[in-house]
């Protein structure tokens, strides 16, 4: 059941997915995808504070002043390889100026600050290459095609999870388990491209197992004791009504989130 709302509820600033460079497939990605975002941040009690791509970094700087934590969202549009020093492998999908320079501001406002931070799918792989890492530009060509990481929107158990057991993901799946979450864990996936050379201060905590292809990264320990972070290359959001573990995800961001406002 949805959590009541209160206004002391932690407000979480959510870039739009695409910009309007994508024409009307930008309007008919965003009118399907931000609204499964917005209701997972509205069912664990937070406040999603939509980021419309066309802002001036001003306004946007002025918008973040007011929230307590960032989730960036999935997005039909890729990574400029130009940003972790590749060429363009003739599969990577367009970039998308717009949202790549709202995500810059979103998460450099979480790491000055300290807030709490859920990256998704194209989110995880943006916030790896801003902190240094490179990305896999498609799967199937550089790696093999073992494993279906694309089988469409309405497959929501696609591959299992191999994962690390000293993190916070397992953390949430035990809790998840607790309350009725089948072993073994399985997720749903919607991604042509993946993570590569892992971003400085981040580690590995989850994988696909037949594969290797990273699904799951936190804060080394070190930095993960000052600052909540998850990056996932699944989309909890998405099953979010059937999947003990995508509320567990939720829960434990929106708890993250309240108390960066308490320490405030």
């Amino acid at each position: 059941m949805p959590q009541s709302i209160s206004s002391r509820a932690a407000r979480i600033a959510i870039p739009e997915p695409l910009s309007v460079e994508y024409g009307s497939e930008a309007v008919a990605y965003n009118q399907r995808a931000l609204p499964q975002y917005l209701s997972a941040l509205h069912g664990a009690g937070m406040i999603p504070v939509v980021i419309p791509l066309h802002e001036s970094q001003q306004r946007v700087a002025k918008i973040l002043a007011t929230t307590h934590g960032v989730l960036l969202p999935g997005s039909r549009a890729d990574v400029d390889p130009a940003r972790y020093g590749m060429e363009r492998h003739v599969l990577c999908a367009p970039s998308d100026p717009q949202r790549a320079a709202v995500d810059e501001l979103l998460i450099q406002d979480a790491f000055q600050m300290g807030k709490p931070l859920l990256a998704v799918c194209q989110g995880i792989q943006m916030l790896n290459v801003w902190l240094g890492g490179t990305l896999v530009q498609d799967i199937p060509e550089e790696i093999g095609e073992c494993v279906n990481h694309a089988p469409g929107r309405e497959i929501m158990a696609a591959h299992g999870l191999s994962i690390a057991p000293d993190s916070h993901i397992a953390e949430m799946v035990e809790a998840a388990v607790a309350h009725g979450e089948a072993r073994p864990i399985m997720v749903n996936s919607s991604h042509h491209q993946a993570i590569a050379r892992v971003g400085d201060r981040l580690r590995v905590v989850a994988n696909s197992p037949l594969d290797g292809v990273v699904e799951a990264v936190e804060l080394l320990p070190e930095r993960a004791k000052k600052q909540w972070l998850l990056g996932l290359q699944w989309h909890p959001e998405r099953t979010i009504t059937t999947s003990a573990l995508s509320r567990e995800i939720f829960r434990r961001f929106a708890e993250a989130a309240t108390e960066w406002t308490l320490q405030q």
